[in-house]
């Protein structure tokens, strides 16, 4: 009997050891698992953050980009409102000039200076002539096409006639130059 009450303690014992081995491992697998959420909480945070700072570094960047663009082309309504002023001094000149009666040499001179005064402004705010010349390739990319002739001795896309220059607000097309075009048939 000794025997069996000694089994009967041992046994008591590994089941007490057992039961707090138990309690201990539950305790440890909850500090675990809180641990793990903790940690999964902490990269979503970080995630967020990260995000975050990249969008708000790329509304910087939009908006610097917005600010130089602003700066640089903001004036194209006003700079596109002057060009009439440009072919109307430009006309002028060309009338003055042609006018065998004599006009005031003053008169032709003030037009000039004008008309150079006006183009130092464009210069100074990156606007740009497109002069195209008699005999120049067409290129859509500047040139309006205002009429198609064909006409001897020139190749097919030809300028044949520049009835308008065209400008450029540094690398954006204000008006395309107007032009007339050979239409003349390859040989």
């Amino acid at each position: 009997m000794a025997d069996a009450n000694k089994d009967d303690f041992l046994d008591d014992i590994d089941t007490a050891e057992a039961e707090e081995s138990a309690g201990l491992t539950e305790e440890i697998d909850e500090e675990a698992l809180e641990l793990d959420t903790l940690r999964a909480e902490r990269d979503d945070y970080k995630d967020r953050f990260m995000r975050a700072l990249a969008d708000a570094e790329n509304a910087r960047k939009r908006a610097d980009k917005d600010r130089r663009e602003a700066q640089a082309y903001g004036g194209s309504r006003i700079a596109r409102d002057l060009l009439p002023v440009y072919d109307n001094l430009n006309r002028a000149l060309v009338a003055a000039k042609e006018d065998e009666s004599g006009a005031s040499a003053a008169l032709v001179e003030g037009v000039e200076l004008t008309l150079k005064e006006l183009l130092k402004v464009f210069d100074r705010h990156g606007v740009t002539r497109i002069a195209p010349e008699v005999g120049d390739r067409f290129d859509p990319k500047e040139h309006e096409a205002m009429f198609e002739a064909p006409v001897p001795g020139t190749k097919a896309g030809e300028i044949i006639q520049v009835s308008a220059e065209g400008f450029l607000l540094y690398d954006r097309l204000l008006r395309p130059a107007q032009v007339g075009v050979s239409s003349m048939p390859a040989s």
